[in-house]
């Protein structure tokens, strides 16, 4: 079941989103994600945050800024199981375009996203990880 987040699911979606990018962004610190975290729980009331809830735990989210994704975030445990994109169809569904910036790194979310159909834009640079990144869209036909 996709749902909005409650203030409720904060803690679980925060420990969530620092698992997954520990894991799927091995080639940033460490330090990077964690001093982030607290900031990042701040800021999930100001998004638009959807979670998936399976057995009355939440196993993924996606936080949108309006047209804008932030981020899709599955546990490691549920990875590759269709979460991701059950929760991206689902926000496809609110929105006639998306965008979305993804490390040129992350060779996974890049072949994700090109098979929902988004493509690359532009290429850029993260600043706050001197990570090169694609900025991808996706518009509704």
């Amino acid at each position: 079941m996709i749902r909005k987040l409650l203030n409720g699911d904060i803690d679980r979606v925060a420990d969530i989103w620092l698992k997954t990018n520990l894991k799927a962004h091995y080639f940033i610190s460490n330090q990077y994600w964690k001093s982030n975290y607290e900031l990042v729980k701040e800021m999930m009331s100001q998004y638009e945050v959807y979670v998936f809830e399976a057995d009355k735990m939440i196993q993924g989210f996606v936080g949108l800024n309006d047209k804008y994704i932030e981020g899709i975030f599955v546990s490691d445990e549920m990875q590759s199981c269709g979460i991701g994109k059950l929760l991206l169809d689902y926000v496809k569904d609110k929105k006639v375009s998306l965008r979305l910036n993804v490390y040129q790194k992350n060779a996974r979310a890049i072949s994700f996203y090109q098979r929902e159909a988004f493509i690359i834009q532009c290429e850029g640079l993260d600043e706050a990880t001197g990570e090169k990144e694609y900025t991808m869209l996706w518009k509704r036909k």
